[in-house]
């Protein structure tokens, strides 16, 4: 095989496809603009949104809320699953509640919250601790280790 006789596979190429040309393409003469106007002019056409100076339905609706792009989200879990999901002694890590799919984005950091009962011995690592969850932690005889 020489390189004079390389050649795509049949069908794997394709010509482009080029307005404005000859008769038979149906896309002579004005290539699909129309006849004048805004839209037919060479970089003419209206932005995303616009009503032809109608009152746009985006500006009719009502703004609505407050995100605060600096505010810090936690992943949150209560003392209850905790006990539900961890044997006695053990160690709670983010790295380990994913794991373990108690939760599913590790965000900015974990916070445990104090819904439910503890009564498992468990070391907490996380970056908050409710004053309940911490309180029922050290009840149980576990330690908290803020991360």
């Amino acid at each position: 095989m020489k390189l004079h006789e390389l050649s795509p596979a049949p069908g794997s190429v394709k010509s482009n496809y080029r307005k404005g040309r000859g008769p038979g393409s149906g896309n002579g003469k004005t290539a699909g603009k129309g006849h004048k106007g805004q839209n037919a002019r060479s970089g003419g056409g209206v932005r995303p949104g616009f009503e032809g100076g109608q009152l746009p339905l985006y500006r009719k609706l009502p703004k609505r809320g407050f995100k605060n792009r600096f505010a810090t989200h936690y992943a949150i879990v209560n003392v209850g699953t905790l006990n539900a999901r961890y044997e006695d002694g053990a160690t709670v890590t983010l790295a380990d509640l994913m794991e373990k799919g108690v939760i599913n984005k590790a965000l900015d950091g974990l916070k445990v919250l104090g819904d439910g009962e503890l009564t498992k011995k468990l070391t907490v690592e996380a970056a908050v601790f409710s004053a309940t969850a911490k309180e029922k932690i050290e009840a149980a005889g576990g330690k908290t280790e803020v991360k």
